[in-house]
């Protein structure tokens, strides 16, 4: 049986502030670990993991999003050494004495933090969702709705799309889920919000009155009363955010915010499209976040 070894996390400052304050081979999409996600889809193509780099056949990049097609491909082709993604970012390798690098379609390395919203659609539509049947009935599902245990609807919630619940949330009541959104353990979504494509971590709250598209929050941030997100240009180009110092094109037509863990914004925020918020820093009632806030800006 093939082996693979999975490298350590790297250090990713293009990736800030998502992987500040984890690995990125830690963070959850869909409640699983990408790293949970990688070792399910080679364990179920029949390869075994390896204890020690030096025994393994295949080696994979934490930071890799690995998709079935392209993995299956590599296996099959006895000359491939080297699988990269269109950027040319290195996926995995082959430790035997082969020749053939091979590009892959789907499979993609997560660079930067828009990246990891395109691993969390990616993981939605593969996950098993299935649809629950609610505490409430007066909430409306148009689509796959997964929750967990303690996790309660009050009237006016309606559901669209693939959206995954973890335990002991609040939701509602009157707002609005769009999939491909995944909600954290222990969250607050409530009145009057919306919610589309979007990522929240464990004890996340977006408590009335906000706007959340395409954007990324992690764990313990509290969204004030009002607090907008705008995800889309008025031209309808492309997003580009700045990353260390340099505008970089995300390649998104929509594209929101990215919230470090901790972030509180107060009531009225505004914050511009492809910004980010460094971890536990906050905002005050009614400011327009034009440019990312770092512990330096």
């Amino acid at each position: 049986m093939p082996t693979y070894f999975i490298l350590p996390s790297p250090e990713q400052p293009r990736c800030a502030p998502l992987t500040l304050t984890r690995k990125i081979g830690d963070f959850p999409l869909a409640l699983v670990s990408l790293r949970s996600h990688q070792d399910l889809l080679l364990q179920n193509l029949g390869l075994e993991p390896a204890t020690q780099i030096e025994t393994a056949e295949l080696v994979i990049q934490a930071a890799a999003w690995l998709e079935k097609a392209d993995i299956e491909l590599f296996l099959k082709d006895p000359t491939a050494k080297l699988l990269q993604d269109a950027q040319g970012h290195e996926i995995l390798r082959h430790q035997g004495t082969r020749t053939t690098t091979l590009v892959a379609t789907q499979s993609f390395y997560i660079l930067y933090p828009w990246h990891i919203l395109q691993a969390h659609e990616r993981a939605l539509k593969i996950k098993t969702v299935y649809t629950q049947a609610t505490t409430s009935t007066q909430v409306y599902v148009d689509g796959r709705l997964q929750y967990g245990a303690g996790t309660v609807f009050l009237p006016g919630v309606v559901i669209e799309g693939d959206v995954v619940i973890g335990e002991n949330c609040k939701i509602g009541p009157n707002c609005y889920i769009r999939g491909a959104t995944t909600i954290g353990n222990r969250c607050h979504v409530g009145n009057a919000v919306e919610i589309k494509n979007s990522l929240l971590l464990d004890d996340t709250n977006v408590g009335h009155l906000s706007y959340l598209g395409d954007s990324i929050l992690g764990q313990k941030v509290n969204l004030g009363a009002g607090t907008i997100t705008s995800n889309l240009r008025h031209d309808g180009l492309t997003h580009r955010s700045a990353v260390t110092g340099e505008l970089v094109n995300t390649g998104r037509r929509k594209f929101g915010a990215i919230l470090g863990d901790g972030v509180r914004t107060g009531i009225h925020t505004s914050i511009y499209p492809g910004r980010k918020i460094w971890p536990h820093l906050t905002t005050r009632p009614g400011d327009i976040v034009q440019q990312d806030l770092t512990p330096h800006s």
